[in-house]
């Protein structure tokens, strides 16, 4: 062996690439950690308790003492907003992923099997796809009630997670069909793999991602549709904070003497949809080769 060695060429980064080629994603993408980051250390940054009623305060426009005012109830909105992230993006991460993933397996199945399971499977979807997604997750919140789980309610989040099924396993499905028909699945049919371990050491990989852009895209439809079914009394209950909850109730009464109560809330929302929307048109975009210029 020669004592020269050749010295390997540096592997470009992924992130600063990611940056270049995506800098709209990438501001999303900063704008969602910046979000994340204030969810976590919610105790820490946040000026007030959340839940803390302080009469002497209520309505109280705009200050140094509450820079985005306080609520009929004395509560600085700047606080609840801040666990208002957390409450948002928790329920949004588990709604999208519990959808997605299970709506991606399906999805990959239905492409596997083939035949009559994949028409029953695609028939079913169909029925599904048939009901707008807000009733949907209306009628199934109302259905399962409220069960806390560390303090997250899971029959939300599987109320919006139920809708996202059969939208991912679309999309899923079509992407696995392609994979499908490669010949190394028909050589490990042939080697005698299980159809469990070709379905997720074969074919799960190759789609992740196809996978990985609806997990984004349906986290910014679940923080919307949790600010809808809270927004009517179905989703986050008092007192906890959550953004679609502050738009509710006194907010409505109080809009044209405060209207901050509704202004603040609003626009977190609006962020928060618009950062992650941003963040998964570039994670397409960047994954995709088709997409690229």
């Amino acid at each position: 062996m020669s004592a020269t060695t050749l010295a390997r060429p540096r592997q470009p980064n992924p992130v600063l690439g990611f940056i270049r080629a995506q800098p709209l994603g990438a501001a999303g993408l900063l704008v969602i950690l910046v979000m994340a980051t204030a969810a976590i250390l919610a105790e820490k940054i946040a000026p007030y308790d959340p839940e803390a009623i302080d009469f002497i305060a209520m309505l109280t426009a705009p200050s140094m003492e509450h820079p985005f005012g306080t609520d009929a109830f004395g509560r600085d909105i700047l606080t609840r907003i801040i666990y208002g992230a957390r409450t948002a993006l928790t329920i949004g991460f588990l709604s999208s992923f519990i959808g997605c993933t299970a709506g991606g397996l399906l999805g990959i199945a239905s492409a596997y099997f083939g035949g009559r399971a994949d028409m029953i499977i695609q028939r079913f979807v169909d029925i599904v796809l048939s009901f707008p997604i807000v009733v949907l997750a209306l009628v199934v919140v109302a259905v399962l009630g409220k069960a806390a789980v560390l303090g997250v309610d899971m029959n939300l989040v599987a109320a919006i997670a139920i809708p996202i099924v059969p939208r991912s396993c679309r999309v899923v499905r079509a992407a696995a069909l392609s994979v499908r028909a490669m010949p190394y699945i028909d050589a490990a049919r042939a080697g005698g793999y299980s159809s469990l371990h070709i379905i997720l050491r074969h074919m799960a990989p190759n789609v992740l991602a196809p996978y990985l852009i609806l997990l984004t895209a349906y986290i910014a439809q679940a923080i919307l549709l949790e600010a809808s079914l809270s927004f009517l009394g179905l989703g986050v209950s008092e007192p906890k904070p959550a953004w679609g909850l502050m738009l509710a109730g006194d907010s409505s009464n109080f809009y044209q003497e405060a209207p901050w109560m509704i202004l603040f809330p609003g626009l977190a929302i609006s962020l928060a949809v618009f950062a992650f929307n941003l963040f998964g048109d570039s994670l397409r975009d960047w994954l995709d080769p088709k997409f690229r210029a």
